[in-house]
């Protein structure tokens, strides 16, 4: 009997230990907060599809790619299989990657294509702006790299809410609504689908069945990305692009590769970012960041006699930004040394380069007027085991080219519109003289400013990314700004309201910015507009302390979730 109480208090005890330890480490958490995985994307329907995979022991990867897939029904206008996607993942062991598969220029494009670009932004639809999609090539490299559940698993979901019906969303419901972004007598098919059995537009609440998308979906599934690669969905959907006049092959599908690198890095005080490289816009953001990070930026920047400073300077950033814009391309097909944009040295000299109390003439900066662009979506995640993945997709403009296949229920980019801004370099010269003629190359990655982000510190782990076209940009070093320097909470950063640089360097404020700041800097020279929408969307997960913060912007009516 001695003995058996002995056993039951030695028990006991062990179990108050195991009590009191866990006490101890289990972190103190807010009720907004979590404690093992979160997913941040555009809406909480693919936010929670995304963490249902984190709860089933999913990585990162097969979270956000669970998340993307739905998000190509509820947000249609800014992803779709037929667009592209850069992925920066971290494994659980701290290791960054970049999956790079962005759409790439078709064999057969037509040659003298940026004849066509227009001047002022406009609807750039049609075949002959479509690139060669990478969006599922990148997801199967990324799951075949990081990814713990069965591919298959990834699109059940999806699947399942694609033939039940899913209700068109307000943002959706907006951009069907604007004749510049759809409309009957040039989008037919596109316009067909959105729309009811007397031919009326589809509106916010109204259901939509993707049965098309599903059945590729399924074929996807099943048959992994070779089946529209190199399948029956691939020549379904070559067939529907060339009855429409587009020049897109199987051989370009066939020789689609997506690319794996490593990121490239900037030092913020005790943080460590990772960045995609150059074709993306991860050498612009790390520009402006190490611009700004020289002037050493407190909580006293927003303070009253500070606060204009601060955002005098980050517009002249943006401005030496959007001039450095010219120089990204695809590393493959340059000779040019971008390294130098992401080195302190360069920063440095451009802070040098920027008064306190003005500004200057466009041609200071060596701009050339610029094309602005909207669209593109955005997820983060963080996973239990420690993995993370920053992914931002696009069809590029919203809807892409317009072009939907109606074998497949697959719509399709616009991506070749991104290298318009090579005109724009020489629109001073003589367009007759053919060496003036800028060169775009079959297999060439467009430029983009997307820059899915993870930041590291011995502290915190942020998973954070952007999207919104021109605007990625500015509304992701504002993010930034206000998170590590101006010690705003995560939430109250990305919703803060941001200063718009945009392609002519004309400022512009989102509705809530401090009109006293507007005006003090319309007095130090800048060139100031009014504008008509704000498109900057910043979705991130960040965990510090052992409590895990996940923001999905409210702009876009996002919602995050998380265990």
């Amino acid at each position: 009997m001695m003995l058996g109480l002995k056993v039951a208090v030695t028990s006991l005890c062990a179990l108050l230990v195991g009590w009191c330890v866990m006490v101890l480490v289990e972190p103190n958490c807010l009720d907004a907060e979590f404690r093992h995985g979160a997913v941040a994307a555009d809406t909480d329907t693919c936010s929670k599809i995304g963490r249902d995979m984190l709860q089933s022991g999913g990585s990162a990867v097969d979270g956000a790619i669970a998340a993307l897939l739905c998000t190509s029904l509820l947000n249609v206008q800014s992803l779709s299989l037929g667009g592209g996607t850069v992925i920066t993942v971290m494994d659980s062991s701290g290791d960054v990657k970049v999956i790079n598969a962005r759409e790439t220029t078709p064999l057969n494009f037509k040659p003298n294509l940026l004849d066509e670009c227009p001047k002022s932004f406009r609807r750039m639809a049609g075949t002959k702006w479509i690139a060669v999609p990478g969006e599922i090539r990148g997801y199967e490299e990324a799951h075949r790299r990081y990814g713990k559940l069965p591919w298959a698993s990834l699109f059940q979901p999806t699947i399942q809410l694609a033939r039940e019906g899913v209700a068109i969303r307000p943002i959706m419901a907006r951009y069907l609504a604007m004749e510049n972004y759809i409309n009957s007598s040039e989008d037919k098919a596109l316009w067909k689908f959105f729309s009811d059995e007397k031919g009326n537009q589809l509106q916010a609440g109204d259901i939509v069945k993707y049965e098309k998308l599903a059945d590729t979906l399924e074929e996807i599934a099943a048959g992994g990305a070779d089946a529209l690669y190199k399948g029956r969905v691939g020549e379904d959907l070559i067939r529907d692009i060339q009855e429409e006049g587009g020049t897109i092959t199987m051989e370009d599908l066939h020789s689609y590769q997506v690319e794996v690198t490593d990121p490239w890095t900037i030092s913020l005080g005790d943080y460590k970012m990772y960045l995609p490289p150059p074709p993306t816009g991860g050498v612009l953001l790390g520009l402006v960041l190490n611009i700004l990070k020289g002037y050493n930026m407190t909580p006293s920047a927003l303070d009253a006699d500070q606060k204009v400073l601060t955002y005098h300077r980050l517009a002249e950033a943006l401005k030496f930004s959007t001039a450095a814009k010219h120089h990204v391309r695809d590393m493959k097909f340059t000779t040019a040394d971008l390294k130098k944009l992401s080195e302190d040295a360069f920063a440095d000299h451009l802070r040098s380069l920027i008064s306190s109390d003005h500004t200057n003439k466009r041609k200071f900066y060596n701009i050339s007027s610029q094309l602005d662009t909207v669209g593109t979506t955005h997820v983060s995640v963080l996973a239990e085991d420690g993995s993370a993945a920053s992914i931002t997709s696009t069809i590029n403009h919203i809807f892409g080219s317009r072009v939907y296949s109606q074998r497949t229920g697959i719509l399709l980019n616009n991506q070749l519109a991104d290298f318009c801004h090579r005109v724009r370099e020489i629109n001073h010269a003589d367009r007759r003289d053919s060496r003036m003629i800028p060169v775009v190359y079959p297999g060439e990655r467009p430029p983009s400013l997307t820059s899915p982000a993870i930041l590291k510190s011995d502290w915190e782990t942020l998973v954070i990314g952007a999207s919104g076209g021109s605007f990625i940009t500015g509304g992701f070093a504002s993010a930034l700004m206000n998170y590590l320097w101006f010690g705003k909470s995560l939430p109250d950063a990305i919703a803060a309201p941001i200063l718009f640089v945009d392609g002519r360097t004309v400022i512009k404020g989102e509705p809530g910015f401090d009109e006293d700041v507007l005006q003090a800097l319309v007095a130090m020279g800048h060139q100031r507009e009014e504008a008509v929408r704000f498109f900057n969307v910043v979705n991130a997960v960040s965990k510090k302390n052992g409590c895990i913060c996940a923001v999905s912007d409210a702009r876009k009516m996002g919602q995050p979730a998380g265990y």
